[in-house]
This record gives structure tokens, sequence and C-alpha cells, in this order.
């Protein structure tokens, strides 16, 4: 409200869109102007369409007795609609990065009146890819004007962003940057991959759920998941960015209703999933990067509500886990259900101990060579064939064993200087002519 640029650093569903929505509408009120044609005062980016549009909604709730005009801007539907919209010119308009250039590109609307730019999951945005796409944005709009930053997490490049695109922000941090909800139980399962499928499915039958968010890491496998599901007589659904707006929305529309009590959806879909009573998040795949764990679990435990984070890790994923309790700074409790849990998995002997790729394939080699020289050959060889040494009578470790092989070849060697000298006197020929 007194015009400074912010960051804001919070946990997700601690209600970062009414920080910022409540005192932008606050200023309207305040400081009502005519609306300029193909423009808007403030601009809000997301990275979704999902988010974009609950953001949004909250405008239009929050500000239902103001008379502001509002407008969204996202991907996925006709531009001709939207374009009429934007004609007389908006107080509010929230969009997707790629969409709103494409508008700018066609002149259906000026960036040059805007007064606030608020950035929304801008970490998320940052990962997206959108970055050159807000950069060539932040270009067209004044050089005075206001801008809020709101993100979970605040990684270095983010950091990098706002030092280039604040004017000596206040930073505001309602909880440590990269920690989870309080009131999520987090909890990992070991598991062999080929048994995620079932696993999973006997996951969803034990617990007890309301809704429930599963997490894939692609489009295919997102709806691979929903297909098993449903075969195993468990209404699921699958939602993610090649499903077209319409079946997003229907979709959310069903989930939201409690008609279908099992999502299946992609980190980008995601992100723009505000749905209350979300009993459980599930990573059938755990996630390569550490904040967007942060991200998955913050779906669930929303506005002082309680959750449950399953996470199933198979062997592969375990340098993703130690990267998540690095970042976290805590230890998720574990179980396996591995067909061999005594199997040693790849450069792990233990959770949180391992080391991976040649570096454990050389240390493997050099303590097993390390291994064969102190506690002696288990076989030796004679005729060769191999034998295994009597292990009621061990080699007499104390006696050097140069000095015995010594003595056994020169005994060797005279016996059979003693057999030749035998056949020569018999035959008259020495041995072997």
């Amino acid at each position: 409200m007194s015009r400074r640029d912010v960051i804001g650093i919070a946990q997700t569903g601690t209600g970062k869109t009414a920080a910022f929505a409540l005192p932008l509408l606050h200023g309207l009120a305040a400081d009502p102007r005519p609306v300029v044609r193909k423009s808007c005062r403030i601009l809000v980016l997301s990275p979704t369409r999902e988010l974009s549009s609950q953001i949004l909604d909250s405008f239009r709730t929050y500000g239902r007795h103001l008379r502001i005009r509002t407008a969204l801007v996202i991907g996925g539907v006709s531009m001709g609609a939207q374009v009429r919209s934007l004609l007389n010119g908006v107080d509010v308009l929230v969009a997707t990065p790629g969409r709103l250039l494409d508008l700018v590109k066609t002149n259906a609307v000026r960036l040059d009146g805007v007064e606030c730019l608020v950035l929304d999951e801008a970490d998320r945005m940052l990962d997206m890819g959108f970055i050159h796409d807000i950069r060539k944005i932040v270009a067209r709009l004044p050089i005075r004007r206001q801008t809020l930053m709101f993100s979970a997490t605040m990684p270095r490049a983010i950091a990098e962003l706002a030092a280039h695109m604040l004017r000596d922000p206040i930073k505001v941090a309602v909880a440590p940057e990269a920690a989870t909800a309080d009131r999520v139980e987090q909890r990992i399962i070991r598991v062999d991959r080929p048994a995620k499928p079932a696993i999973l499915i006997d996951v969803l039958r034990r617990e007890t759920i309301d809704r429930c968010l599963i997490f894939t890491r692609t489009k295919h496998g997102a709806d691979k998941v929903a297909r098993n599901l449903r075969h195993a007589g468990i209404a699921a659904d699958a939602i993610h960015g090649n499903k077209s707006q319409g079946q997003r929305e229907r979709v959310l529309a069903a989930f939201r209703k409690g008609e279908v009590r099992t999502l299946v959806a992609t980190d980008i879909a995601a992100r723009g999933i505000d749905v209350d009573g979300i009993s459980h998040v599930v990573n059938y795949d755990v996630p390569n990067v550490p904040e967007t764990y942060v991200h998955r679990i913050g779906r669930t435990a929303r506005a002082g509500a309680e959750g449950i984070a399953i996470s199933l890790c198979d062997g592969e994923e375990m340098a993703f886990l130690r990267d998540i309790e690095k970042l976290i700074r805590v230890s998720i409790p574990m179980s396996d259900r591995r067909a061999d849990q005594r199997r040693p998995e790849h450069g792990s002997a233990e959770h949180g101990s391992a080391k991976h790729g040649s570096a454990n394939h050389g240390s493997a080699r050099r303590f097993s060579a390390q291994a064969s020289v102190e506690t002696g050959e288990r076989h030796w060889r004679h005729g060769g064939q191999a034998r295994k040494q009597d292990r009621r009578h061990p080699p007499n470790r104390s006696s050097s064993s140069g000095i015995d092989s010594v003595a056994f070849l020169n005994r060797n060697r005279s016996s059979q200087r003693d057999g030749a000298r035998s056949t020569q006197r018999r035959t008259g020929y020495p041995k072997g002519s």
C-alpha cells in the first residue's frame, strides 16, 4: 500500500493471493481512474491457466462490491473473446506470459499504462522456461511502476531476477525458504520400479482418503496411472498440458465436487489446483527438482488443515530423495516394500549414505581387492582345477609364505632330478629321449 516493491516468500496455501489482491483492490478503490482502451492498470502473471483463472476469481470475489473491470488472457482458448474483453480497457488483467505476448504482438493490448506488476509463483515460471517471455514483457512496461514477486521458494535464479526487476524491495518471509507445511505427514515407501502400480493401488485402498492428488513426471505417465487405477475399480482422471482447456476445466470441476476423488497430474497442470479437502498427495514419481517437492505436497494441508504426503521411491530416485531432504532439512520416515529388501541399491547400501556413478563401481572394486588381501584366497589351483580350501585346517599364516614357496620348489626340482637319473640307469637313455 506504500507502493514499495515486495518479495513475498510463503508456503503454498498460506494466502499469497489475498496478500496482494486485497491491497491492490484498496488502491483501485482509493484512486479511481477511467480505463484506457487496450490497456490495464494492474497486470498479474502466473505460470498456468488454472492458477490464472483462480487468481481472477479471487479478484472478483474480493472486489464484488467495487466497480472494477477484469479480464483473463490464457492459452488453450480462442483469442477472439480475449481481444474483445480488452478492447475498452480493464483495471486488472490476469495472464499467462505466452498468450499475453501473442496479444501484444497483434496490438490487442498495450502495456505502457501498467501501474503494478505481480509475478505469482515466480519460481515455477522460471522452471517452465518463461524467463525470456517475462523479460520481454517487463521491457514494455513503464519504468516507474510497482512490482510484487511472490514465490514458495527462493532459488538463486529467482534472486537474480528480483535484483534485475525490483527496486529496493521489501522481503517478507512468512515461512522459511523451502520449508514444508508443518501439518503435512510425510512418508517414503521404498519400492521396485515394476511394482509401483500395484503398491499405489494398495496404498489408495488402505488409506482413508477424501481427495487424493497423484503426481507423475510425464503426461503419458499421468494417463497410464489414471488408466491403471480405473481398471482396478478406483475412479480417477488425469490432467496435463495435452488436455484442452475444456477438458481440464471439466476434470477440475468433477474433482472439486467429489465426483472424482483421485486426480493424476503433472507439475505444470497441478500448480493451479487450489481445491479444499485434498487429504493426500502421492508422488508416484519422485521429483528431480527438490523445490518441486515443496510445491507438490503444498497442495494438501492448506489453510491450517492436515494432510499426508506419500512418495513411492525406487532405486534410481534415491539421489532425488537425498536432495529433497537436504533442502527441507528433514529426514523423512521410510518403509521398505521391495521384494528383496537386502538387495543393495545403485551406489547405496543405506538411506542417505549413497554415492553413485562410476565412482561407486571403482570403490566397490577397491573394496573387493582389499577384502581379498585381508582374508586370503578362498580357492587354490592344482592341475588346472579349483578346489575349496579345507576350512578345518586353514593355512599357517604365521610362517613366511615366500620361504615356504621356495622350499617347496627346491624339493620338487630335487625329486625330478632323482627320477631322471633312475630312468637313465634302467634304460641307458636319458628321460624323454
